[in-house]
C-alpha cells in the first residue's frame, strides 16, 4: 500500500521579539496542521474564528476540520467581505460576539482572511478583556506578505484610513500558499504590490529576481513561497527593531502616503483595492524622488514598467473617475499617521532598493506634484 503523501516542509520565519516572538508557516497544506499547532502553543484553549462571507465558502470548513484535528472547539465570526468592515460598526458587533462565546484571556481568535479580517480580528482581539491571544490564517498574497505580520491592527476612520488601531502580536501567522490558488487574478496582482515593496524598500536583488520570475509566481511555482519568505522575512526583521515604528519600521510605508490618500478618495471600496492603490504610491514615490534629484528617472521608469507588466495600475488616468483635486488629496494625505506635527513624513529612494525616511517634506512641493500627475489623466 502506497504511503499517503506528506505536505512538504513548510518554511519557518521567526519574529524575534523575545518572550513575545512567534513564527510565520509557510508553505503549501499547512492549513491542516493550525488546530494542533495552536493546541502546542495554548493547550486546552478554545477558538473564535473571525472570518468573512467569500473566505468562509471557500477556507472554513477545512479551518473546522483542522480545529477540531487539534481537540480545538470552536465558534465562528462572519462579517461582510470588504473594507467596509474595517468600521467601528462591525469592530462592536464582533467585540460582542467574542463576549457573548465567553472567549476567555487564555483563550484564541482566529483572524482567517485578508488583510482586513486580520485587522480587524486582531483589534478586537487586542481589546477584548483587555486583550487575548490570536492567529493569523491569512487568505490572501497581501495578507501574506505584509498585513499579518507585525502586530499593527486598526479599523478606518472617517478622516483615513487604519486611524484607529493597536499594536498587538499574534501569537503564529499560518501562511497556507494553497489558499492563494483561490484568489481572483486582481486580488493577486494586488497583494504583488506589497511584495515588489521589500525588494524597493532594501532588496535591490530581490527586486530583479521577481522582474524575472513574477510570472512563477503568479502561477504558484516554487517562486511563490520564495518570494513570501523572503518577504516575511524582510518584514520580520524590521519589525524586531523597530516593533512600534518609531523609526526603521515606516520604511514599509513606502508608497503608502500617496496610497492611503487614493484609497480614502475612493471610499476604502473595491473600485481601488489596497495592493493597486500602494501600486501607484510606489510609482509616484519613485517619480518624486527622481524629481528630486535623488535617483535616476531610469529607475523610476523601471518600477512603473515592472508593476505594468503585472497588471498593476501605474497612472492616474487609471483612477481618474475616483480622485478629487490636489488640494483634497493634500487634506487626505495631511491625517497620514507619519504627519509629525503638521509636517510630512514620506518614504523616498536613492534608487532601487534604497528607501529612507524623508522628515519635512515641503507640501508645496508635494501638492505642485500632485497638480502635475493628475493634470496627466
Amino acid at each position: 500500500m502506497t504511503a499517503p503523501l506528506r505536505p512538504p516542509e513548510p518554511i519557518v520565519v521567526e519574529v524575534a521579539l523575545g518572550a513575545r516572538s512567534y513564527d510565520i508557516v509557510i508553505g503549501r497544506a499547512m492549513l491542516p496542521s493550525l488546530g494542533q499547532r495552536m493546541a502546542a502553543l495554548r493547550p486546552g484553549a478554545k477558538a473564535a474564528v473571525v472570518t468573512d462571507a467569500t473566505v468562509a465558502r471557500h477556507h472554513l470548513a477545512a479551518t473546522q476540520a483542522a480545529l477540531a484535528l487539534g481537540g480545538i472547539a470552536a465558534t465562528v465570526v462572519t462579517v461582510p467581505a470588504g473594507e467596509s468592515s474595517k468600521s467601528f460598526g462591525v469592530l462592536e458587533q464582533v467585540c460582542e460576539a467574542l463576549i457573548a462565546a465567553r472567549i476567555e484571556r487564555g483563550d484564541l481568535v482566529v483572524a482567517l482572511g485578508g488583510g482586513v479580517v486580520g485587522d480587524l480580528a486582531g483589534l478586537a482581539a487586542a481589546v477584548v478583556r483587555r486583550g487575548l491571544d490570536y492567529v493569523q490564517v491569512p487568505t490572501t498574497l497581501l495578507a501574506q506578505v505584509d498585513s499579518s505580520v507585525g502586530g499593527k491592527t486598526a479599523i478606518d476612520s472617517k478622516h483615513g484610513k487604519n486611524l484607529v488601531g493597536a499594536f498587538h502580536q499574534p501569537i503564529l501567522v499560518l501562511a497556507d500558499t494553497a489558499l492563494l490558488d483561490t484568489l481572483p487574478a486582481r486580488e493577486f496582482a494586488a497583494g504583488y504590490a506589497e511584495v515588489a515593496k521589500y525588494g524597493l524598500i532594501g532588496d535591490a536583488a530581490f527586486f530583479a529576481r521577481l522582474e524575472a520570475d513574477w510570472r512563477e509566481v503568479f502561477a504558484g511555482g516554487p517562486a511563490r513561497e520564495r518570494a513570501i519568505a523572503a518577504s516575511c522575512r524582510a518584514k520580520a526583521a524590521i519589525v524586531a527593531r523597530d516593533e512600534r515604528e518609531t523609526g526603521e519600521r515606516a520604511l514599509l510605508n513606502l508608497g503608502h502616503t500617496f496610497g492611503h490618500a487614493f484609497e480614502a478618495a475612493a471610499g476604502f471600496s473595491g473600485r481601488l483595492l489596497h495592493g493597486e492603490a500602494i501600486s501607484l504610491g510606489l510609482v509616484l514615490a519613485f517619480e518624486f524622488s527622481a524629481r528630486r534629484g535623488l535617483l535616476p528617472g531610469a529607475e523610476a521608469e523601471s518600477v512603473a514598467r515592472h508593476l505594468a507588466a503585472v497588471g498593476l495600475p501605474t497612472h492616474l488616468s487609471a483612477v481618474a473617475d475616483l480622485l478629487p483635486d490636489a488640494d483634497q488629496l493634500m487634506n487626505l494625505i495631511a491625517q497620514d499617521k507619519k504627519v509629525q506635527r503638521g509636517r510630512l513624513t514620506f518614504i523616498l529612494a536613492r534608487g532601487i532598493g534604497k528607501a529612507f525616511v524623508a522628515p519635512d517634506v515641503d507640501a508645496a512641493e508635494v501638492r505642485a506634484f500632485l497638480v502635475e500627475k493628475l493634470a496627466e489623466r
